[in-house]
């Protein structure tokens, strides 16, 4: 299959990346940062999804839409108006068979940078705006939303003790997700999955679920 990604340079987008290349899939990664991905299935673009020059490809399959920045100032226009920038170019053509949008729990609760909570916000919302469209195609629009995920964007609060104590009291399961198993979910909900669609998938370890009952 042709699958192309955004963000992945590192972290999720680069998990999603390997995983796709280890099923032998052709991937076309878009990114601001160079790949350190070496495998012959595998191309890179340097560009920005908001207001780079983005490549010509034709026959898409299975577009995910992974860049994304943090409290960064551009988080609108990265997150959200990249994403339909993208979305908009190489979805909508025949060959399409599923677009995942990244999106975050934050999307939910709110409970984070407001442009970067806005942005995910909006990206659900586009998601089933999308659904709706491409449906046309046979093709299914889907977004994942993780809570906690072990990447280096999230050094600053796992490497402090009293911080990760914190956090680990607000999910039901102790943890936080790894990128190789938010991977796995895209590769699902994009591949194998054939019924679901218009529909954002919460991945947090019971962030959202956690309340404690007062008698």
């Amino acid at each position: 299959m042709k699958v192309l990604i955004t963000g992945t340079s590192k972290g999720i987008g680069k998990a999603i990346a390997e995983k796709f290349l280890s099923c032998g899939d052709e991937v076309l990664g878009l990114d601001m940062l160079p790949s350190s991905i070496v495998n012959e299935h595998y191309s890179h673009v340097q560009t920005d999804v908001f207001s780079g020059e983005l490549p010509n490809v034709e026959g898409v399959e299975i577009l995910i839409n992974n860049a994304s920045v943090q409290d960064s100032g551009r988080d609108i226009d990265v997150n959200l108006k990249g994403t339909i920038r993208i979305t908009e170019k190489y979805a909508f053509q025949e060959k399409i068979k599923s677009v995942l949008f990244i999106a975050s729990a934050s999307a939910r609760t709110g409970a984070e940078f407001p442009e970067y909570a806005a942005s995910k916000g909006g990206m659900v919302a586009y998601m089933k705006n999308v659904a709706l469209r491409i449906a046309k195609y046979g093709a299914t629009a889907n977004s994942l939303s993780p809570g906690g995920v072990k990447t280096a964007l999230n050094a600053r609060v796992m490497n402090d003790p009293t911080l990760w104590k914190r956090i680990m009291n607000e999910t039901l399961l102790p943890k936080w997700a790894e990128a190789e198993e938010i991977a796995e979910w895209a590769y699902f909900i994009t591949v194998i999955n054939k019924s679901m669609t218009a529909q954002d998938l919460l991945i947090d370890n019971g962030e959202d679920a956690k309340a404690n009952f007062i008698w």
